[in-house]
């Protein structure tokens, strides 16, 4: 059968996924997101023009292509027609006839956007912190769907009437819960009806869908992990994280495929370190680097604006997701963004009390505690946007990058690891070495 390539961040997001995708998805039939929700942004680049995604799959925008959101996919409706209305102005045609969502997906309702908001003022009042979301709703989809009172988009489909009381007795719950929360209950179930009839036809069993697509003729099938692997509930730097799994295991999960029917694995690394919102970052640069990382790279939000603090590459994030999700390639983006530099350091290790420690520790008030061992290399001082092969990056650039793969750990079946070099914000910045 055919097996699915999968595109995973592997630090904290923001890693330039959108773009890997991108590249992949114009040779695609079939482009998959397995979890997360319009919490996510992906921005492409074609023809000059700028794409935003936060909802759709990238691959949107390859007219060849069937673009599908799975089960694990947390959907919000009016989100995903204001989405597709701000791409339709860019030019985006047809969405319509490429796009399946599955029926087992379930729903982000305004009261979940609503008290996203609200729990992170408490949290903020109580903690005098709060965990950064993007008040998106995603959180409390997911913890709907958990103590499973979420409705689901085949709730939406199926009686209607049916649907109203659950949907009734769901806001009741929240209401008790928050009581200055109003919602106008009659106002969005008449708008829910209406997004009913207008995905009716987009709606199928996605385990069908995917048997069938897995089984049929050859196809190449990409799926397009949201978040990353620091922001995974379970592996990811808890409780600073999403509330999904954006590791390889949300692929299964997320679509219904079957483990033996994931292929390659491509991690998406960015050549320094970001994160948004607050929480340990070991090798984060609270001084000029990180201001001239910040602002060279452009580091602010897709989806909320926010700045992105920045710092050195850490390998020891590196190491730990490629030990949970078995990276087969890895692409290294944003690469140009330190040509500026007179010297680069890579985080190699973290030391605890002086001795070095062989995992990356679960525990936030450890990691706060956490030292970095560095290797210090020269810059290449030179601009290597023009790249377009491997021969025309500097020998020193040549050389970070070959010293992120001697510390990875390259699989035995390749003489390397790093399959792609971003240099730029382009199609053609993408620098293919095998």
């Amino acid at each position: 059968g055919n097996k699915v390539t999968v595109v995973l961040g592997a630090q904290w997001g923001d890693e330039g996924k959108g773009k890997v995708v991108d590249l992949l998805a114009t040779e695609s039939d079939i482009v998959c997101r397995c979890q997360g929700g319009n919490n996510a942004g992906h921005t492409v680049v074609v023809d000059g023009k700028e794409y935003d995604f936060h909802l759709f799959p990238s691959g949107i925008i390859n007219q060849k292509a069937i673009s599908f959101i799975g089960n694990g996919v947390v959907i919000h409706l009016p989100g995903l027609f204001e989405e597709a209305e701000k791409n339709e102005k860019k030019g985006l045609k047809d969405w319509e006839k490429r796009l399946i969502i599955s029926d087992r997906a379930h729903i982000v309702f305004d009261f979940h956007q609503a008290v996203d908001g609200l729990q992170e003022v408490q949290r903020q009042a109580q903690e005098g912190k709060n965990i950064g979301t993007t008040k998106k709703g995603i959180g409390p989809t997911y913890s709907s769907k958990a103590a499973r009172t979420g409705l689901r988009i085949c709730d939406l489909l199926s009686d209607f009437d049916e649907f109203s009381s659950r949907f009734k007795n769901l806001a009741q719950q929240y209401k008790s819960m928050f009581p200055n929360l109003e919602i106008d209950i009659e106002g969005q179930l008449k708008k829910l009806k209406g997004y009913a009839e207008k995905i009716r036809p987009m709606v199928r069993d996605g385990v069908y869908f995917m048997y069938e697509a897995l089984h049929g003729s050859p196809k190449k099938i990409l799926v397009e992990g949201a978040n990353a692997a620091l922001l995974d509930i379970d592996f990811g730097t808890y409780p600073f994280v999403t509330s999904s799994n954006c590791t390889v295991g949300g692929v299964c999960t997320g679509l219904g495929v079957p483990p033996q029917h994931v292929g390659d694995v491509y991690g998406v690394v960015k050549a320094y370190t970001t994160r948004v919102g607050i929480g340990a970052f070991p090798t984060e640069q609270i001084n000029e680097i990180g201001d001239l990382l910040q602002s060279r790279g452009h580091e602010w939000g897709v989806t909320t604006g926010r700045k992105r603090r920045c710092g050195w590459l850490d390998l020891v994030i590196l190491k730990y997701a490629h030990m949970i999700n078995g990276f087969t390639a890895l692409a290294l983006t944003k690469l140009d963004i330190l040509d500026v530099l007179d010297e680069i350091k890579i985080g190699v290790a973290y030391k605890l009390g002086g001795k070095r420690i062989p995992y990356f520790p679960a525990n936030q008030e450890i990691l706060q505690k956490v030292e970095v061992e560095y290797e210090t290399m020269p810059g290449w001082k030179s601009d290597t946007t023009g790249a377009r092969k491997w021969e025309d990056l500097p020998p020193k650039a040549q050389n970070y990058i070959r010293c992120v793969e001697n510390h990875v750990g390259v699989p035995d079946v390749f003489s390397s690891l790093v399959k792609w070099v971003g240099v730029g914000k382009s199609r053609e910045s993408m620098i293919q070495l095998f």
